[in-house]
Protein backbone atom coordinates (compact mmCIF):
# COMPACT_ATOMS: atom_id res chain seq x y z
CA UNK A 1 0.00 0.00 0.00
CA UNK A 2 0.95 3.53 -0.24
CA UNK A 3 -0.05 6.80 1.47
CA UNK A 4 -0.87 9.94 -0.69
CA UNK A 5 -1.26 13.46 0.59
CA UNK A 6 -2.73 15.64 -1.92
CA UNK A 7 -1.86 19.20 -2.23
CA UNK A 8 -3.36 22.47 -3.60
CA UNK A 9 -1.84 23.22 -7.20
CA UNK A 10 -4.08 26.48 -8.43
CA UNK A 11 -5.88 29.66 -6.86
CA UNK A 12 -6.24 30.10 -3.51
CA UNK A 13 -5.70 27.45 -0.96
CA UNK A 14 -9.16 26.51 0.40
CA UNK A 15 -9.70 24.94 3.54
CA UNK A 16 -9.40 21.22 2.24
CA UNK A 17 -7.34 18.34 3.08
CA UNK A 18 -7.10 15.16 1.16
CA UNK A 19 -5.62 11.73 1.78
CA UNK A 20 -5.70 8.77 -0.15
CA UNK A 21 -3.92 5.25 -0.02
CA UNK A 22 -3.62 2.97 -3.06
CA UNK A 23 -3.43 -0.62 -2.43
CA UNK A 24 -2.19 -3.24 -5.49
CA UNK A 25 -3.74 -6.66 -5.59
CA UNK A 26 -3.27 -9.03 -8.26
CA UNK A 27 -7.37 -8.54 -9.19
CA UNK A 28 -8.08 -5.33 -7.96
CA UNK A 29 -6.57 -1.23 -7.49
CA UNK A 30 -8.27 -0.42 -3.65
CA UNK A 31 -8.25 3.59 -3.74
CA UNK A 32 -9.04 5.34 -0.52
CA UNK A 33 -10.16 8.47 0.16
CA UNK A 34 -10.13 10.81 3.28
CA UNK A 35 -11.53 14.52 2.79
CA UNK A 36 -11.84 17.68 5.38
CA UNK A 37 -13.83 20.66 3.93
CA UNK A 38 -15.31 23.50 5.02
CA UNK A 39 -19.23 23.97 3.96
CA UNK A 40 -17.57 26.34 1.47
CA UNK A 41 -15.93 24.05 -0.25
CA UNK A 42 -18.63 21.55 -0.25
CA UNK A 43 -21.20 20.71 -2.87
CA UNK A 44 -23.36 17.13 -4.08
CA UNK A 45 -25.87 17.30 -6.59
CA UNK A 46 -25.08 14.23 -9.14
CA UNK A 47 -26.95 11.29 -8.41
CA UNK A 48 -26.42 8.87 -11.26
CA UNK A 49 -23.39 7.43 -13.11
CA UNK A 50 -22.16 9.27 -15.81
CA UNK A 51 -23.32 12.63 -14.52
CA UNK A 52 -20.62 15.62 -13.87
CA UNK A 53 -19.28 14.18 -10.92
CA UNK A 54 -16.05 16.65 -10.70
CA UNK A 55 -18.83 19.45 -10.03
CA UNK A 56 -19.51 18.42 -7.15
CA UNK A 57 -17.23 16.99 -4.08
CA UNK A 58 -15.35 14.99 -5.55
CA UNK A 59 -12.14 12.51 -5.60
CA UNK A 60 -10.27 11.13 -8.83
CA UNK A 61 -8.08 8.09 -9.88
CA UNK A 62 -6.22 8.27 -13.78
CA UNK A 63 -4.36 4.92 -14.05
CA UNK A 64 -2.26 3.74 -16.88
CA UNK A 65 -0.87 1.14 -18.46
CA UNK A 66 2.54 1.97 -19.10
CA UNK A 67 2.83 0.77 -22.86
CA UNK A 68 -0.51 1.90 -24.16
CA UNK A 69 -1.44 5.66 -24.77
CA UNK A 70 -4.93 5.04 -23.38
CA UNK A 71 -5.46 6.23 -19.58
CA UNK A 72 -8.48 5.48 -17.66
CA UNK A 73 -10.29 8.24 -15.30
CA UNK A 74 -12.31 7.41 -12.60
CA UNK A 75 -14.22 10.41 -10.75
CA UNK A 76 -16.56 10.01 -7.63
CA UNK A 77 -18.63 12.56 -5.59
CA UNK A 78 -19.16 11.72 -1.67
CA UNK A 79 -22.00 9.48 -2.57
CA UNK A 80 -19.57 7.38 -4.75
CA UNK A 81 -21.49 8.47 -7.94
CA UNK A 82 -18.86 7.87 -10.72
CA UNK A 83 -18.04 9.21 -14.02
CA UNK A 84 -15.71 7.03 -16.15
CA UNK A 85 -14.35 6.96 -19.14
CA UNK A 86 -11.19 5.79 -20.99
CA UNK A 87 -9.11 7.70 -24.35
CA UNK A 88 -5.60 9.06 -25.45
CA UNK A 89 -6.66 12.85 -24.45
CA UNK A 90 -9.40 14.70 -22.54
CA UNK A 91 -11.42 14.84 -25.71
CA UNK A 92 -12.89 11.85 -27.91
CA UNK A 93 -12.92 9.69 -24.74
CA UNK A 94 -15.52 6.95 -24.12
CA UNK A 95 -17.67 6.76 -21.50
CA UNK A 96 -17.59 3.25 -19.57
CA UNK A 97 -20.62 0.96 -20.02
CA UNK A 98 -22.99 0.24 -17.50
CA UNK A 99 -21.65 -2.86 -17.30
CA UNK A 100 -17.94 -1.43 -16.80
CA UNK A 101 -19.84 1.05 -14.29
CA UNK A 102 -20.94 -2.28 -12.11
CA UNK A 103 -17.81 -3.62 -11.65
CA UNK A 104 -16.49 -0.23 -9.86
CA UNK A 105 -17.07 -1.21 -6.20
CA UNK A 106 -17.49 2.24 -4.03
CA UNK A 107 -18.04 2.08 -0.22
CA UNK A 108 -19.03 5.72 0.60
CA UNK A 109 -18.88 6.64 4.73
CA UNK A 110 -21.91 9.41 4.31
CA UNK A 111 -20.75 12.75 4.98
CA UNK A 112 -20.24 13.68 8.99
CA UNK A 113 -20.55 17.54 9.95
CA UNK A 114 -18.37 18.25 13.24
CA UNK A 115 -18.73 22.15 13.36
CA UNK A 116 -16.40 23.90 10.78
CA UNK A 117 -15.92 20.94 9.12
CA UNK A 118 -17.37 18.45 6.52
CA UNK A 119 -15.46 15.10 6.34
CA UNK A 120 -16.11 12.04 4.36
CA UNK A 121 -14.51 8.86 3.22
CA UNK A 122 -14.70 7.06 -0.28
CA UNK A 123 -13.31 3.45 -1.05
CA UNK A 124 -13.09 2.49 -4.53
CA UNK A 125 -12.10 -1.22 -5.80
CA UNK A 126 -11.13 -1.26 -9.69
CA UNK A 127 -10.91 -4.25 -11.05
CA UNK A 128 -8.04 -5.62 -13.60
CA UNK A 129 -11.15 -6.71 -16.27
CA UNK A 130 -11.61 -3.01 -17.24
CA UNK A 131 -7.38 -2.71 -18.25
CA UNK A 132 -8.11 -5.62 -20.38
CA UNK A 133 -6.10 -8.96 -20.22
CA UNK A 134 -4.32 -7.89 -17.39
CA UNK A 135 -3.13 -11.60 -15.31
CA UNK A 136 -1.37 -9.81 -12.24
CA UNK A 137 -1.30 -5.85 -11.36
CA UNK A 138 1.13 -5.88 -8.53
CA UNK A 139 3.22 -6.76 -11.65
CA UNK A 140 2.09 -3.82 -13.63
CA UNK A 141 3.93 -0.33 -13.11
CA UNK A 142 0.58 1.40 -13.38
CA UNK A 143 1.07 5.08 -13.84
CA UNK A 144 -1.21 8.03 -13.18
CA UNK A 145 -2.71 10.85 -10.33
CA UNK A 146 -5.24 11.02 -7.61
CA UNK A 147 -7.05 14.11 -7.93
CA UNK A 148 -9.71 16.40 -5.36
CA UNK A 149 -11.66 19.06 -6.95
CA UNK A 150 -15.07 20.43 -6.49
CA UNK A 151 -15.27 22.93 -10.02
CA UNK A 152 -18.83 24.25 -8.66
CA UNK A 153 -18.66 24.60 -5.14
CA UNK A 154 -18.60 28.31 -3.63
CA UNK A 155 -15.03 27.87 -2.90
CA UNK A 156 -13.41 26.01 -6.33
CA UNK A 157 -10.46 23.72 -5.33
CA UNK A 158 -7.93 21.41 -6.87
CA UNK A 159 -5.48 19.06 -5.57
CA UNK A 160 -3.11 16.39 -6.93
CA UNK A 161 -0.97 13.81 -5.71
CA UNK A 162 1.64 14.24 -8.40
CA UNK A 163 2.41 17.67 -9.41
CA UNK A 164 1.09 18.94 -13.30
CA UNK A 165 2.58 21.67 -14.81
CA UNK A 166 0.24 23.79 -16.06
CA UNK A 167 -0.70 27.26 -15.37
CA UNK A 168 -4.88 26.39 -14.87
CA UNK A 169 -6.29 23.33 -13.68
CA UNK A 170 -5.75 20.55 -16.17
CA UNK A 171 -6.10 16.71 -14.99
CA UNK A 172 -5.68 15.19 -18.49
CA UNK A 173 -2.38 15.60 -18.77
CA UNK A 174 -0.80 11.86 -18.63
CA UNK A 175 2.56 13.10 -19.91
CA UNK A 176 2.50 14.22 -15.70
CA UNK A 177 1.69 10.63 -14.74
CA UNK A 178 3.98 8.79 -12.30
CA UNK A 179 4.10 5.21 -11.26
CA UNK A 180 1.89 4.13 -8.18
CA UNK A 181 4.69 1.50 -6.73
CA UNK A 182 3.08 -1.13 -4.86
CA UNK A 183 5.14 -2.22 -1.66
CA UNK A 184 3.72 -5.84 -2.18
CA UNK A 185 4.92 -8.95 -1.67
CA UNK A 186 5.28 -10.87 -4.55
Amino acid sequence: MRVFSLEHRWGSVASVSTGASVDITEELITVDFAVREVPSCYCLSKEQDGEAVWEDSCVEVFLKLPWVKEYLNFEFNAKGVCYGARGEKRENRKEFSKSEYAQIIRKPSGVLEDGKFYRWMLSVEIPSTLFGNIKDLRIVELEGNLYKCADLAPEPHWLTAFPINSPKPDFHRPEFFLPFIPFVDK
